[in-house]
């Protein structure tokens, strides 16, 4: 017993001693694996943060491109004053947009597009050939600013329509709101509603009123969380449409970029942009802004000796040339409603309203719309202020699948003056009528990136001057009044004058047709002022477009 008990006793010590060291050894495997473990999940980390940079390197860091191209052909049309038309029925050009965005993180990105322009089997860049297109000469006026560069058929250089840097702020110095900041060369073509005709998503502006390249700045504040009310916000908007600055070796009597007296001094706008409210389906947007030293233009035909007389600027292209004319104010208010029900067709249709306002603030002595003559003074007197308005209605009816249909209207009344001069309309801004407007069109959308457009544009102008600048070139003249001129001068037994004819008049040396012409008329009744007149219309009759269509029909690559 004894004997059993003594072994019993050695077994389990043998195998107590023999579990100790197969416990410390599986205590040292296990720090071993967790040594092991350790140094895997640490070079996992960071293997997984240079995965994450490859990532964000692909997805955000580098510049993402997109191509936006469309091929065209227009049908244009327009009906003069004098009773004549003018037009080309098959101008074809290629537009090309090359966009780009770069964001290397969620708070700053960068955007730009490039632009090419161009229509076929021609170049129209102002500086090819200086004596056909005087205008492209440094010094005339035209090239101190680029408010179309971009949207006019030029030739066939890549150019800059976009370059921008935005800014995302989270919280407003600690306020619960969130801002942007931005600063280069603006998205400011193709604003809110003038984007649904052409296919594109709105852009900064409203475009019943700004339509044009400008650099700038711009800073928003959206007040919706502090507000309650959806998608309330304000934007202050800043921006330069020209410089007077001598270019480099530009003028071998200035210093580089110096203020050159001889140009135009810099044009700049300023102006915010105010959403009441904006909840996806019902959209309010209202802006108001004052734009400093406009420039005015006086024509180098039948106002050549008016702005002689006025003291214009003298270009290389004549008497006639640019020169600033006071200050203007713009406002405007517009409205959308995307989707009149719940389901069905009205579920994406868009109906609109837009109402705008501007007003001239002229220099002392200056005319920024009208024009001093020896028969009298047109449209407004020297330093007068005049106010214009428009209105413009439209809708956006989806009549298939893949197509949509929109008809709008607008009219502008005798003063009203926009910034539309980059409108993409080839017989003008229809935006910017003095007189009435209708447009439709049909965009059919072939494949993804793939669509075709068929749009017919026709303005009736109750002025002249819609898409003028300001001092003569932006004169009011009642068209019913020039070719009621220009006939009774016509049955006076005279011609359409030449600015010839005119200057020399002006001048007190008119030729003896005139002069025979204008005795006849006072023969008839006429005081030797409306005698003039009835000339002045007679001049002015050939250059003068009553009314205007575009019928445009585009395929467009979009990816």
């Amino acid at each position: 017993m004894k004997t059993i008990v003594k072994a019993s006793l050695v077994t389990a010590a043998a195998l107590t001693s023999a579990n100790a060291v197969s416990n410390a050894a599986l205590a040292a495997k296990l720090n071993s694996l967790e040594s092991e473990l350790s140094s895997i999940k640490a070079k996992l980390k960071k293997q997984n943060k240079k995965l994450n940079k490859v990532k964000s390197h692909d997805s955000n860091d580098n510049i993402k491109w997109g191509v936006d191209f469309r091929t065209e052909i227009d049908y244009i049309n327009y009906d003069m004053a004098d009773g004549s038309t003018r037009g080309k029925n098959d101008l074809m050009s290629n537009r090309l947009w090359l966009n780009m965005a770069y964001a290397p993180n969620p708070k700053n990105v960068f955007k730009g597009q490039l632009s090419y322009n161009k229509a076929f089997g021609a170049q129209f860049g102002q500086n090819k050939n200086p004596t056909l297109t005087p205008f492209g000469v440094r010094g005339t006026g035209f090239d101190t600013f680029d408010w179309v560069s971009n949207e006019a058929l030029t030739d066939d250089s890549i150019k800059v329509r976009q370059a921008y840097w935005l800014y995302l702020g989270d919280k407003f110095f600690g306020a619960d709101i969130p801002w942007t900041f931005s600063i280069g060369r603006r998205p400011s073509t193709g604003g809110f509603l003038a984007n649904l005709r052409n296919d594109d998503a709105a852009q900064s502006p409203l475009g019943h009123i700004i339509n044009v390249n400008f650099d700038g700045l711009s800073s928003k504040l959206d007040l919706s969380n502090v507000t309650g009310v959806p998608g309330m916000s304000f934007k202050l908007c800043m921006g330069q449409g020209s410089t007077n600055a001598a270019p480099r070796l530009g003028n071998l009597s200035a210093t580089d970029y110096q203020n050159d007296a001889q140009q135009l001094e810099d044009t700049k706008l300023g102006g915010f942009i105010f959403e009441p409210y904006n909840d996806g389906q019902f959209i309010v947007k209202t802006t108001a802004f004052k734009a400093f030293d406009m420039p005015g233009f006086d024509s180098p035909t039948f106002f050549q000796a008016f702005a002689e007389s006025q003291g214009a600027p003298v270009g290389s292209n004549g008497p006639a040339g640019f020169s600033q004319v006071g200050n203007m104010y713009g406002a405007a208010i517009s409205v959308l409603v995307d989707g009149l029900g719940d389901d069905g067709i009205l579920a994406d249709t868009k109906v609109f309203g837009s109402f705008a306002w501007s007003k001239t603030d002229p220099d002392a002595g200056q005319q920024m719309l009208g024009l001093t003559t020896p028969f009298g003074v047109f449209g407004a007197n020297p330093g007068e202020a005049k106010s214009g308005t428009s209105y413009w209605l439209g809708t956006q009816v989806p009549v298939t699948e893949n197509g949509k249909f929109g008809l709008e209207y607008n009219h502008g009344s005798k003063y009203w003056r926009s910034y539309d001069y980059a409108e993409d309309t080839f017989a003008g801004s229809k935006l910017a009528a003095r007189g009435d407007a209708w447009e439709t069109y049909f965009t059919y959308q072939l494949t993804d990136a793939l669509s075709a457009q068929i749009r017919y544009t026709s303005i009736n102008y109750d002025y002249t001057g819609s898409n003028g600048f300001f001092a003569s070139g932006g004169t009011p003249f009642k068209i019913s009044d020039i070719k009621a001129g220009a006939a009774q001068w016509a049955q006076a037994g005279g011609a359409n004058l030449t600015a010839a004819d005119m200057g020399s008049f002006i001048a007190g040396t008119p030729n003896g047709a005139v002069q025979g012409v204008i005795g006849n008329l006072i023969g008839a009744g006429a005081t030797q002022q409306q005698a003039a007149i009835a000339g002045l219309a007679a001049a002015m009759a050939p250059s003068i477009v009553e009314k205007a269509q575009d019928v445009r029909f585009y395929i467009r690559y979009r990816f």
